[in-house]
């Protein structure tokens, strides 16, 4: 299948893996990396490579039903100072703001206020309220509360705390949250409590057209990585933002479309800190066309109900918006073929 092919793990790159298969979900990037005239002029080793992987993974012609990440990698370890590489496990959520930011600044020549692909598909806006003497920013010593405009390609969620009863057969019992208690966050009147940052309230004054939202399971001490189990309930279709915060309106003074569709989800299984055995992370992607979910773990590529992309856990995932404010080519409801211009791109070898 064109787009949704296996990649080969090396040793332990499969969270680099589900991150390039999300990304290659997402139709404006996709449509915008199978021209590599958009970018001819970026003397960027990492944007290249990652065009050139993209148009392997949505070339028609690739009967392998696999496709090697390995250049592209090469590219991501040179660039991030082996921050990322294939020998060690990482966490998909810190290489995707590392990747997205990085490709956003070797588009736009280091200037990170110009607009590129990545802005225009992934990047909302926050109001953020500090409230006056807590914090050790500017609100320590201010007698008002400090209000900032703060851009966004990810909203963190915070989980609840795992409970410590267990149930009549003495088993720990894995607590649910629907994820509207979670995005309440943003409602600009929950307070969040920082020592570093202080207390502050977040109100979502832009939406994106593809809203990227992180589940945080991982909390780290100076022993151990702890994993918070809890299952987070959420829809895979029509996720509609009103029911958990206020919709920003848009300039015709009207709410901008708040209902979103998931259309990729990333879990993570085992225990925390795991390095050894399978991959821990495996990618649940939804193809529109046929109107069905894929689970997709390195090179394996299987069919999954809906209903088991809802009881993952889930960690990291992707939604879109289902009016979205760009024009889109496509009939509503059905994915993006590739424009004209791309139906037969050159292909690397």
């Amino acid at each position: 299948m064109p787009g949704l092919v296996g990649l080969n793990n090396m040793k332990a790159n499969d969270y680099i893996n589900v991150v390039i298969q999300v990304l290659a979900r997402v139709n404006p990037i996709r449509n915008f990396f199978l021209i590599p005239s958009n970018y001819a002029g970026r003397r960027s080793l990492l944007v290249n490579r990652f065009g050139e992987l993209i148009r392997k993974l949505w070339n028609k012609r690739n009967f392998k039903g696999q496709v090697s990440p390995h250049e592209f990698i090469q590219a991501v370890m040179a660039a991030s100072k082996r921050r990322f590489t294939i020998e060690q496990q990482g966490d998909p959520v810190d290489f995707w703001s590392w990747l997205l930011n990085s490709l956003h600044m070797d588009l736009t020549g280091g200037k990170p206020k110009k607009s590129s692909i990545v802005s225009r598909t992934f990047q909302g806006e926050l109001e953020v309220t500090t409230l006056a003497g807590t914090g050790k920013g500017k609100a320590a010593t201010a007698t008002e509360d400090v209000v900032e405009p703060v851009p966004f390609l990810l909203l963190g969620l915070e989980l609840p705390p795992t409970p410590l009863f267990k149930d009549a057969l003495e088993k720990n019992i894995i607590p649910q949250v629907p994820i509207y208690n979670l995005l309440a966050k943003f409602n600009s009147t929950t307070i969040s409590d920082d020592i570093r940052q202080g207390r502050r309230k977040f109100r979502v004054t832009r939406l994106p057209n593809f809203l990227a939202l992180h589940f945080k399971r991982f909390t780290k001490n100076n022993f151990y990585i702890e994993k918070n189990p809890t299952l987070v309930t959420f829809p895979v279709k029509s996720l509609d933002l009103r029911d958990a915060l206020p919709v920003p309106n848009g300039s015709n003074g009207q709410p901008l479309p708040s209902k979103y569709d998931l259309i990729a989800n990333v879990m993570h299984e085992g225990k925390a800190g795991q390095q050894t055995g399978t991959a821990p992370y495996r990618a649940h992607i939804h193809r529109s066309v046929e109107k069905a979910w894929y689970e997709v773990q390195d090179l394996v590529v299987l069919d999954v109900l809906p209903q088991m992309v809802a009881l993952s856990e889930a960690y990291f995932q992707v939604y879109q918006c289902q009016q979205s404010q760009q024009p889109q080519t496509a009939t509503k409801g059905k994915e993006q073929g590739p424009p004209q211009q791309q139906q037969q791109p050159p292909q690397p070898s």
